[in-house]
């Protein structure tokens, strides 16, 4: 996927969820946030961003706020890339091949995952999930206990009762990490779900990206580890 209007600021505060004080070219910005996570190792005082400036008069705020640097590394932050960018990788046939259709935001009884794709001989429903938290090259989701991701994975389970697949596919927004694991010192209940759901064959699938100031898209696989 592709950005234009890009530029680079400086974080000064974050007052709520959704919105960022920003200096962009020596002014402050308000900026919104396209991240309503915690990110509170990501956006500290000082850190340079990346901004997408809105070409819509009407917006209360100028600028989105899309990417971080975290010291080398750049992290897209945009909550809203990662279902844009597994789309693509899906279209492209590199994660299931002989794709017949594709559905987002598909409806399985209650529930709604982000997407639902058919082969000639395959039916199956794909959730997947952003990860902006890093340590050391090791990246880890949630970075806030998330109860609707425990329920996705629940209802993956029961997808699989009924004959279906069921994938989760976790997209690391940054690139070169050593390997994904559920966070279970932020959420014990999601790192269990995503464990029992692994055992009744749910697959679970990371994969990392390549970041620019004005791109994102899936690079390779990453090694899962529970």
């Amino acid at each position: 996927m592709i950005y234009t209007n890009t530029q680079k600021g400086t974080f000064i505060t974050r007052p709520n969820r959704f919105i960022a004080h920003v200096e962009i070219a020596g002014q402050l910005e308000i900026a919104h946030v396209k991240n309503t996570g915690r990110c509170k190792e990501l956006l500290i005082p000082g850190a340079e961003v990346v901004l997408q400036k809105s070409d819509n008069p009407a917006r209360k705020t100028k600028y989105d706020l899309i990417a971080v640097w975290k010291n080398q590394r750049l992290i897209n932050i945009d909550s809203s890339a990662p279902n844009k960018v597994f789309e693509e990788y899906l279209e492209s046939g590199q994660y299931i091949k002989g794709i017949t259709y594709i559905k987002r935001e598909a409806t399985y009884g209650d529930s709604r995952f982000d997407f639902y794709a058919e082969t000639a001989t395959r039916k199956i429903f794909i959730e997947t999930k952003g990860v902006t938290l890093e340590h050391d090259g090791i990246v880890q989701f949630p970075d806030a206990p998330t109860a609707r991701g425990v329920k996705h994975l629940n209802e993956l389970r029961q997808c699989i009762d009924e004959g279906y697949e069921a994938h989760v596919v976790f997209i690391v927004q940054m690139q070169d990490v050593q390997y994904f694991s559920p966070a279970t010192e932020i959420h014990p209940a999601f790192a269990e779900a995503l464990m029992e759901a692994e055992k009744a064959g749910v697959k679970v699938a990371a994969f990392d990206c390549l970041v620019s100031e004005d791109g994102l898209s899936i690079d390779k696989a990453v090694l899962v580890k529970f």
